[in-house]
């Protein structure tokens, strides 16, 4: 049963997690539109929520530490280990690493900017910070459909029929 419940845990969180790389790659689009001042002005008012102390910061280090927990409770447990431990790489590979990598410096000079002092490579700044969550969501994704693939693809036996070949009920 515990197992159960921390997988259903755990699909839950990262499935919040992918709703918000989700909302990031649907407002793409738009937001590279913007002039800078508006897009400036959206990083430092939209997103304040979505990073540490609040419910959106914490997102991403309970889905990494549920997944962690699900593949050792899993461990005897071939298939879905498998799933679960690759899903537990996915997210590793999305943070720390490419957040780190592209998201997070382009968080820094984001902050150093205002809507009326842009700083002139703002646009580097800005591709790096949408492609990050772009590739961010693509890895959320796989590791959410690795998560549940286990409970798709598990097939349990037909219930036993009292039918007996050639004859109806």
């Amino acid at each position: 049963m515990l197992i159960k419940l921390l997988q259903l845990f755990t699909i839950i969180m990262v499935g919040l997690l992918a709703g918000l790389g989700l909302a990031h790659a649907l407002e793409r689009p738009a937001k590279m539109l913007f002039e800078p001042a508006l897009y400036i002005a959206l990083q430092k008012s939209l997103y304040v929520r979505w990073g540490p102390p609040h419910f959106g910061g914490l997102l991403e280090p309970l889905s990494i530490a549920a997944t962690g927990a699900l593949a050792f409770l899993v461990r005897r447990q071939r298939r879905q280990c498998l799933c679960t431990g690759v899903a537990l790489g996915v997210l590793l590979l999305a943070f720390p690493v490419v957040f780190f990598w592209l998201v997070a410096p382009a968080n820094r000079a984001f902050a150093a900017m205002t809507p009326t002092v842009v700083a002139g490579d703002w646009n580097d700044v800005r591709y790096s910070w949408e492609m990050g969550h772009g590739i961010r969501f693509g890895l959320q994704l796989v590791a959410l459909t690795l998560l549940t693939w286990p409970l798709v693809y598990h097939q349990p036996a037909p219930p036993e029929s009292n039918l007996q070949p050639g004859k109806t009920n």
